[in-house]
């Protein structure tokens, strides 16, 4: 068993233990950085989504004009505000300064129980999630939007695809990490994140299809090495339709804002000039 030491957003927070696998890193292979068209073959769905100067999450399409990602990248970490969906832009399959399809973002919804200002536990991670629907669809026989799954279960071996922190300008392919725990819609898992991973889509294969069956919050430490914390999608990623559907066009869904600054960089990440 170990335990989850540390949950990073910037700085280091403590939080309860989990049990789960005893090798936390077996059988997970390296990332694989996708850089040209026939590495992103079938990837390109999943996109940069830039949040305004110099900072992004990762996002995924499950639907034309829906994009999948989590509800901490819709705050700026400074002030605790939501960002507003006109600094927003997907760009999908974005690859050396280029993109599949560039689309603005109408409207934006986060989990309706999600607080930005919760303290900085792991019970945070089970309703950081956000729904965005796209000015106009993205409609390409390249693009294919993602379906989505909800068998996810303890030692499952899924993937993920994600930008991060020095490889922001092509997306990389961890081909095989595993679930190492389940607790409280949240899932603990052996794979490769870092900032600007957030929203990032964690595949699981259903037929050799592979389908999003969450999507990454943040990183934590366990037994020395580094996990990432994912929420689940159900029954989040129902609620989430529910309330864009009732959102105004190109009106930000309330959610629960910070009182006051904090300095934390919540996995949007900073790029340097």
């Amino acid at each position: 068993m170990f335990r989850l030491v540390s949950l990073l957003f910037l700085g280091l927070f403590a939080i309860g233990g989990v049990a789960a696998a005893e090798d936390v890193s077996s059988g997970a292979t390296p990332l694989t950085a996708l850089k040209t068209a026939d590495d992103t073959r079938g990837w390109e769905a999943v996109g940069r989504l830039d949040m305004g100067p110099g900072r992004f999450c990762t996002g995924a399409l499950i639907a034309p004009q829906r994009v999948l990602t989590a509800a901490h990248c819709l705050f700026d970490a400074d002030t605790g505000v939501r960002i507003g969906v006109e600094q927003m832009e997907f760009r999908a399959g974005w690859r050396d300064g280029r993109a599949e399809a560039y689309r603005g973002v109408r409207r934006a919804v986060v989990h309706p129980d999600y607080d930005f200002g919760a303290p900085k536990q792991i019970s945070r991670v089970a309703k950081d999630l956000a729904l965005l629907e796209l000015d106009r669809p993205i409609r390409s026989t390249r693009i294919q939007p993602f379906e989505t799954g909800f068998d996810l279960r303890k030692g499952a071996e899924v993937g993920i695809v994600s930008y991060a922190e020095h490889r922001s300008e092509a997306p990389s392919l961890q081909q095989v990490c595993h679930v190492l725990e389940r607790v409280a819609g949240v899932v603990v898992v052996s794979c490769t994140v870092d900032f600007g991973s957030s929203g990032a889509p964690v595949f699981k294969w259903f037929d050799g299809v592979p389908r999003i069956v969450s999507v990454v919050s943040s990183k934590a430490e366990a037994k020395g090495e580094p996990v990432a914390l994912a929420g689940e999608l159900r029954p989040s990623l129902e609620r989430l339709e529910t309330t864009l559907e009732a959102a105004p066009d190109r009106t930000l869904n309330r959610g629960s804002a910070m009182n006051g600054g904090d300095s934390s960089r919540l996995g949007a990440k900073f790029l340097r000039p």
